[in-house]
């Protein structure tokens, strides 16, 4: 399932003060949407996500094309990788919820929501106790 949907409202959380500092928002392939990059630049910021020329792409689409292509582009974009997917892959990894254990996208975000919170708690507790590597010490405070 795709989280395109949410986008809008996500953007919508934002405040003023946190939309003056973003330039570029970050997503995968599956943002590739034109209402999307629309409703970005409307917020003052340009939405950065692989895209793919056809062989009738347009003029404005090509524009979005040989952004993500050039160096900058590939800068801004390489830092997904090392930011959103490890956290990622990190939280299923801790509360082994790959695949989750339910069906429905109200169980699902139930489940993905709740480890979230517990791994922000424990996060805080580990930085609280001044633990050497959190993320070790997170692992092992769940029996992992």
């Amino acid at each position: 399932m795709s989280d395109k949907p949410a986008y809008p409202d996500v953007i919508s959380y934002l405040s003023p003060e946190i939309l003056k500092k973003i330039h570029f928002m970050v997503a995968d392939p599956g943002y590739d949407d034109q209402e999307l990059y629309d409703l970005s630049m409307t917020k003052g910021f340009q939405l950065v996500c692989p895209v793919r020329k056809y062989k009738n792409t347009s003029e404005e689409r090509l524009k979005l094309v040989d952004f993500y292509e050039s160096a900058l582009g590939q800068v801004i974009y390489s830092r997904r990788s090392t930011s959103i997917e490890p956290l990622i892959e990190h939280i299923k990894s801790v509360f082994r919820i790959d695949p989750v254990p339910a069906r429905g996208y109200d169980k699902v975000c139930s489940i993905v929501l709740l480890s979230v919170l517990l791994y922000q708690i424990l996060v805080y507790y580990s930085c609280k106790m001044q633990q050497d590597n959190p993320r070790r010490a997170i692992k092992y405070m769940m029996g992992c």
